[in-house]
């Protein structure tokens, strides 16, 4: 015989289902979107997904296409290398930042501006920036360089430019955590690789995994519409 099942345990369960779908509501989907050729770049783009993750988001790992012919990067080791390593990798697509409600950008610096490949992603935008899908987008980035002044702070407000036109808002780490004073760029992640030689230190990637908790929590704050934004997270 079924027992029954008190009014104000029907409440306590409707309740509690309708606060587990808020919470499902209020996972915030991120997008890291990036291009490497040697793998420098790649790195930090992993410890960004990880600090999503860590932050609760849903995250979608996406490389840029390659767009050097096969045998510039036949002549380098290490980019043919790269490009093997990550094949697996699935390429972005406007879907990707469609479905976003973050946005994380990250190339290597070529002339103080960003990298050609992710460039060029950038310029397919057009369809969903005059359909407005791409406004109030939290969106953040990140680079590196060969030398320690080859463009790190002009590549990352030149990716700037491209939110301002979009409506998005832009998220930058600034000094918000103690990390930030070691690694020292308040305008995103960045890293020296010394031309190749040097793989992200630890404070690089401890700094980018910051940088992604702090975008998932701005961009959940904005998806709920209330609390109190912290100071770090």
């Amino acid at each position: 015989m079924l027992k029954a099942i008190s009014f104000t345990s029907f409440i306590s369960y409707t309740e509690h289902k309708h606060s587990l779908l808020r919470e499902n509501d209020m996972i915030v989907q991120l997008a890291v979107i990036y291009y490497s050729a040697t793998g420098t770049t790649y790195q930090i783009a992993r410890a960004m997904e990880q600090g999503g993750q860590e932050a609760g988001a849903e995250v979608r790992f996406r490389k840029v296409r390659e767009l050097a012919p096969d045998e510039a990067i036949a002549s380098n080791q290490g980019w043919s290398q790269h490009r093997l390593e990550t094949q697996n990798v699935e390429e972005a697509a406007l879907a990707d930042l469609e479905w976003a409600d973050a946005i994380i950008f990250g190339a290597p610096t070529r002339y103080g501006l960003p990298a050609a490949q992710l460039k060029q992603f950038i310029d397919t935008t057009g369809g969903l920036w005059a359909q407005g899908k791409l406004v109030n987008k939290v969106v953040s980035s990140f680079t590196s360089a060969a030398t320690a002044h080859g463009g790190h702070e002009t590549t990352l407000t030149a990716l700037n430019n491209t939110f301002y036109h979009w409506g998005s808002i832009i998220v930058a780490p600034g000094y918000a955590d103690p990390i930030q004073f070691q690694m020292g760029n308040p305008y995103g992640t960045s890293f020296v690789s010394n031309n190749g030689e040097l793989d992200p230190d630890e404070t690089t990637l401890a700094a980018a995994r910051f940088q992604a908790r702090r975008v998932v929590e701005i961009a959940a704050r904005l998806k709920g519409g209330s609390g109190e934004l912290s100071r770090t997270v």
